[in-house]
């Protein structure tokens, strides 16, 4: 079934049962990354269309990373993590890139686009959508165990990197300093933790397993090592 993600959910009802369910969102949902900050006055435009237009379409993964790098002019982000920030970073050294910047939006991986131009964003998106993935991805959660099975179908060998992230679906902040000042904004789908749980070389099929505390969704990635291509994706909601 290549191209083909799929999304199983299992929630326990009392402590006797469980009901699973199976959710099909499209091929291959299409991850976008955006980079934005709350001490940022140009990035509000940015987070209004990442949230009105990106958050919670089945064919898209919509991830807010906010980064740390302006919270020197007043105002500290506190959902921007230095590891944000590094990511940003790497994904600028990959594709020769001397700058980073907010509002940015990466698409799979491998699109650089400003945050503020939609259209451009939409049509990397139906590139992206356009293309067929070579990995089989199914995700499976059972209390706070999630399980990982990856199988290349037949595709050329590369390394991959599997990222497990959680996100908080929907916060407010009252900014009282720094370019935005006196402004309420509310932020949607921020990254709260990304983690890397292995490597794959897609030579045969994988399984891998990871710990997930909470009810904040959760989404699996697999990249191409180097900050390449993702490849493959699914989301538990």
């Amino acid at each position: 079934m290549t191209g083909f993600a799929r999304w199983i959910a299992i929630a326990t009802l009392g402590l006797a049962s469980s009901v699973a369910s199976v959710v099909h969102a499209g091929e291959h949902p299409v991850v976008v990354e955006l980079y934005t900050s709350q001490g940022c006055s140009s990035c509000p435009p940015a987070d209004a269309f990442f949230s009105k237009d990106l958050v919670g379409r089945d064919d898209v993964i919509a991830l807010a990373l906010h980064v740390d790098y302006w919270d020197y002019i007043g105002w500290k982000d506190d959902f921007a993590d230095p590891a944000f920030t590094k990511r940003q970073r790497n994904y600028a050294r990959a594709a020769r890139k001397r700058t980073v910047y907010t509002p940015q939006m990466i698409i799979g991986g491998v699109d650089h686009v400003v945050g503020t131009l939609p259209n451009e964003v939409k049509a990397h998106i139906g590139e992206h959508a356009a293309d067929q993935m070579p990995i089989d991805l199914e995700v499976a959660r059972n209390g706070d165990r999630l399980t990982i099975k990856l199988d290349a179908d037949g595709a050329d060998a590369a390394q991959m990197v599997v990222h497990v992230v959680r996100y908080s679906k929907k916060d407010v902040r009252d900014i009282k300093r720094g370019e935005n000042a006196g402004r309420t904004l509310t932020y949607t789908n921020t990254v709260t933790s990304w983690d890397t749980v292995g490597e794959w070389n897609m030579r045969k099929a994988k399984t891998m397993r990871a710990k997930v505390a909470g009810d904040e969704p959760v989404v699996v990635l697999v990249q191409r090592k180097g900050f390449g291509r993702i490849e493959a994706a699914a989301e538990l909601r």
